[in-house]
């Protein structure tokens, strides 16, 4: 029985969004952003097997850009999905994927100080168990807990902080603040940031000293629950096993996850992935979420970090593409993008790749992100999402 597998390269944009202007980092509209091309035109990118598969055509075809380096003949599947969800946030872009559209707007927190109501504020401090929060505002998690860092020691207070995504972000010191009580506190302040159409609550827990401050692998997300059957409930309700790794159990609110592969790091991914090449079962789905390719070096604005990311990814990609089984279907995509070469630090309003392996040479086009989990659930002949067509 078949396999398939399906790799969400995080915030590995590819440009040309048609709705790109009603999107915005700062008082800039996202209209022109293109992660992988504009990363590509500073520094040609050596990304053989993803090229091969199509990656080079893809970016042409959905923004008309050429990206120095990515320019072989697609042997594999290749094209470009454009989203329909009102967001350009993680659990958007994966539940579309998934056969799930977003069917309401997200709330967004003001680009104000504070940003946060008063009695959310009220609430975290409850639930802390201290007499307010730090922070409060829009901000770059890198760069507040630099700032806050110190007086977070002291003071014992969260440091708290949102973007232009639909997020609540709270970061303590594992040492001095506890990291079971930071997830204790997020996973208690989820309902209630839920109930606002917020989508998650993001713990971030960080370790070291003044000056030398730095996250922990132990994010965790407390996501709102998709609002309709994705790909994982199809496949687990048939029955099938499914592998969530990375951030698939989180995003997804662990629902429809029959095996859950956690990693310290890319690497630890990385080999969950490669090791299910090998072990997974007949008829099972496997969905994946790494690199951290946006919160390490797209909202760091870090061209060379992210160049060389993608490149260490393309690698892995080979590995697994190698690894397949006859009759199994590879399809690597993205959720959004997070253009380092763009205005500001936030995601950018992005079409992704579409690109596969295992079913020979076919360019589908221009497709919808649905049409993803429409052909991951047609090749596993199960049962179609409600959303999305399958382009196999």
């Amino acid at each position: 029985m078949t396999r398939a597998f399906l790799i969400v390269m995080d915030s590995a944009g590819i440009g040309g969004a048609p709705d790109a202007d009603r999107f915005f980092n700062g008082e800039m509209p996202d209209t022109g952003a293109n992660t992988i091309g504009h990363i590509a035109q500073v520094r040609p990118l050596n990304m053989p097997n993803l090229d091969r598969l199509g990656l080079g055509a893809a970016i042409r075809l959905a923004s008309g850009v050429d990206a120095p380096g990515l320019c072989a003949k697609p042997q594999g599947l290749w094209g470009a999905a454009t989203e329909t969800s009102m967001g350009k946030d993680t659990p958007s872009g994966h539940w579309e994927i998934a056969g799930v559209p977003v069917p309401w707007d997200w709330h967004v927190f003001p680009n104000t100080r504070p940003t946060f109501p008063p009695e959310l504020t009220a609430r975290i401090c409850e639930l802390a168990g201290t007499d307010g929060i730090l922070g409060n505002c829009y901000a770059s998690g890198t760069q507040i807990i630099d700032q806050l860092g110190e007086e977070h020691l002291r003071t014992g207070w969260p440091i708290c902080y949102t973007s232009v995504d639909s997020v609540v972000q709270i970061a303590a010191h594992v040492d001095h603040f506890g990291l079971d009580r930071l997830l204790n506190l997020c996973e208690a302040l989820a309902p209630t940031v839920h109930a606002m159409r917020v989508g998650r609550v993001i713990a971030r827990p960080i370790d070291g000293v003044p000056g030398a401050f730095g996250r922990t692998p132990d994010r965790h997300d407390y996501a709102i629950a998709p609002p309709g059957k994705t790909i994982l409930d199809i496949a687990a309700g048939a029955g099938r096993a499914t592998h969530a790794i990375g951030k698939i159990g989180d995003i997804f609110s662990h629902r429809g996850v029959t095996h859950l592969h956690k990693g310290r790091s890319d690497a630890d991914l990385a080999d969950h992935l490669i090791r299910l090449a090998d072990q997974a079962e007949p008829g099972s789905l496997t969905f994946a979420n790494f690199v951290e390719f946006d919160s390490l070096y797209g909202h760091r604005r870090d061209v060379q970090g992210y160049a060389q990311a993608l490149e260490w990814f393309d690698g892995v990609a080979g590995l697994l593409i190698a690894a397949l089984r006859p009759g199994d279907m590879a399809i690597f995509t993205a959720d959004h993008g997070n253009d380092p070469t763009w205005h500001g630090t936030d995601h950018t309003r992005e079409r992704v790749p579409v690109l596969g392996a295992g079913v020979g040479l076919r360019a589908v086009g221009q497709v919808a992100y649905a049409d993803i989990g429409a052909s991951m659930m047609a090749h596993l002949r199960l049962p179609a999402p409600d959303h999305g067509r399958s382009f196999l």
